[in-house]
């Protein structure tokens, strides 16, 4: 048996670095996936054997809807429990009760994050074409061996990159409305004109409610009785005062 060729070595190695950094992307991009969803769902904790969410407030979301486009379900929490709530405001601007959505497809379940899939195949390809190309040349059987052994295990090691792949687009709920995008937009956009319409639209926070107080005087405003004597006080000192003939008397104030 001959000397291996120094370039097998070389496709040896760069195809399975290629195929660890293709790993490395798909981990970071999958880590990056998965804060942006705990963002969005603003903490919440989700309960599998409900099939909700729940609130730092321990209020629970129930799902209301299945988007079959975007493939998810939506969660919707009750106005009446959002409204008076006192985290509304850190919360939700919604007057129809929060909202989160959940994906029903494992990673990567999303446009974007099959993209980033995606970037991790196409490394993947490049690390397996190297050793495919390098038995295109001249080699001895053992290097056809080895390089051929090296395209077999990259391709294995890499098959859970190319899971998106076998997605398959059944596993609708069946027990929601199957709504889109636009129609969810509608539909929150009636439900907040009927909340407001009750009355729900401008509560913002619980709390006291504020006593209104007797009116604050302006300038020199002073109180009925108070004006009397003191237009009858000019009236005394100067009577030549123009508003002294139809002025307050001390016998009317009495």
């Amino acid at each position: 048996m001959g000397a291996i060729d120094s370039e097998v070595w070389f496709a040896l190695t760069y195809g399975g670095f290629l195929l660890i950094v293709a790993h490395i992307l798909d981990l970071l991009a999958r880590r990056t996936a998965t804060k942006t969803t705990a963002a969005r769902s603003g903490g919440f904790t989700y309960h599998e054997d409900h099939d909700a969410w729940k609130c730092s407030e321990d209020q629970w979301l129930w799902p209301i809807s299945f988007d079959p486009d975007n493939r998810v379900t939506r969660y919707q929490a009750s106005a009446t429990v959002c409204n008076p709530c006192p985290l509304k405001d850190t919360c939700t601007t919604s007057d129809t009760g929060r909202q989160v959505a959940r994906n029903i497809d494992p990673w990567p379940s999303s446009e974007a994050e099959r993209f980033h899939r995606g970037i991790a195949c196409v490394v993947v390809v490049l690390g397996l074409v190297w050793p495919l190309a390098t038995m295109l040349q001249q080699r001895t059987g053992v290097e056809l061996v080895i390089l051929g052994a090296a395209a077999v295990i990259t391709a294995v090691c890499s098959w859970p990159l190319w899971s998106h792949l076998r997605r398959s687009p059944a596993g609708f709920p069946a027990h929601l409305r199957h709504e889109g995008l636009d129609e969810s937009v509608a539909t929150r956009e009636a439900g907040r004109l009927r909340e407001v319409a009750r009355g729900y639209g401008n509560i913002r926070k619980t709390g006291p409610r504020q006593v209104p107080g007797p009116a604050k005087t302006t300038g020199d405003t002073v109180r009925s009785p108070y004006s009397a004597r003191w237009t009858e006080r000019e009236a005394e000192s100067d009577p030549g005062l123009p508003g002294a003939a139809t002025a307050w008397t001390r016998g009317e104030n009495r």
